[in-house]
Formats: C-alpha cells, sequence, structure tokens
C-alpha cells in the first residue's frame, strides 16, 4: 500500500512542484508538520497514512499554489492538510486503476508540528534539493 502513496508523491514532485525528487530511506528531521488520514481497505483493514514535511518543504507548496513567499504556521498547517488530501487521493485513485489494495479516505487532520515520532510500519523520504517530505503508514487494530 506504501507503493501507491509513494508513487502519488512522485507524482505530486513531478506534476505540480516540477522539480527533481530522491527517495530516500533515513532522513534527520527537526520540527515536521505532520498530517494524517485513515483508510479502510475494501477487505476490511484499517490504516493510517502519516503525511509529514519541513516547513520548507510545505513553504515551497504555499509559494506554488498561494503565492506567498512567508507563510504564517496556520497557512502551513493548512496546506500540509491539503498536500495530505491531494496526495492520498491521488494513490487511491492510482490503486482503484491497478485493481490492488483499493480503499477508501477519510478526512486529513492535522497531528502536530514537532519532531516526527509516530507508530508507523513503514516510511519512505522524499527529497526536493535540502526539503523533506515524508510519508509513513501504520495498520490500525
Amino acid at each position: 500500500m506504501l507503493k501507491t502513496i509513494v508513487e502519488a508523491s512522485e507524482n505530486f514532485c513531478i506534476h505540480q512542484i516540477r522539480a527533481p525528487h530522491a527517495l530516500h530511506d533515513k532522513v534527520q528531521m527537526q520540527r515536521t508538520l505532520i498530517a494524517y488520514i485513515d483508510i479502510n481497505t475494501l477487505s476490511g483493514e484499517k490504516h493510517r497514512v502519516y503525511v509529514g514535511s519541513d516547513s520548507n518543504f510545505m513553504q515551497r507548496i504555499s509559494k506554488l499554489f498561494l503565492e506567498e513567499d512567508e507563510s504564517s504556521e496556520e497557512t502551513l498547517i493548512d496546506m500540509t492538510l491539503e498536500t495530505t488530501n491531494l496526495i492520498v487521493g491521488s494513490a487511491k485513485v492510482i490503486a482503484e486503476e491497478s485493481g490492488v489494495n483499493t480503499y477508501t479516505i477519510g478526512t486529513p487532520h492535522f497531528e502536530k508540528f514537532d519532531q516526527f515520532d509516530c507508530q508507523y510500519d513503514q516510511i519512505q523520504y522524499i527529497k526536493i534539493d535540502n526539503d523533506i517530505l515524508l510519508v509513513a503508514i501504520k495498520e490500525l487494530d
């Protein structure tokens, strides 16, 4: 399932941000804007998908969508929620088209702006220059 979310994240970097990116398994992050969205597979499994970024990554998105050179923390939080919705929604479409692990999605929620210490089963980092986006997934009971 993380594979489709990573693919959607890469598509976001290519088609929205229009900048080269690289995948990494481990990256040191300081303060992280963290949002999550819960998904339910058609087979009844429940997962929580985390999307997090450093403030520079989210400021890059804010500049792109809102044309703001320096956004407030509230705006960066809103952009984190919107980015989470866009990426996981795109991954949902990718899963539907492939017929593998199709699911429904809930509403994104902001978790915190702090160290990423959330429990997860799988994680992937994406870097554009020195800006970092993370996607992680945790199966829920």
